[in-house]
C-alpha cells in the first residue's frame, strides 16, 4: 500500500504542531524554513524540492 502526502501539507501540520506545543529550537527552525521555501516557491525551491527527493528516493521501500 502506497500513501503519499504533499511536502508542503506535511511541514504545515509539523509547524502547527510545533506551534501548539511551543517547542523552540533548531528543529523548529528547520521546519519553518522549509515550511516557508516550499509556500513561497523562492529560486531556491528548485534546489530544495530536490534535496527532499533524493532523501524520499534514499527511504528504503518495500
Amino acid at each position: 500500500m502506497t500513501f503519499t502526502i504533499s511536502a508542503l501539507l506535511l511541514f504545515g501540520i509539523l509547524l502547527a504542531m510545533l506551534v501548539r506545543s511551543k517547542a523552540v529550537g533548531v528543529g523548529t527552525a528547520v521546519i519553518t524554513t522549509l515550511f516557508g521555501f516550499y509556500l513561497a516557491r523562492t529560486g531556491a525551491a528548485e534546489s530544495i524540492d530536490q534535496i527532499m527527493a533524493d532523501l524520499a528516493n534514499a527511504i528504503p521501500k518495500d
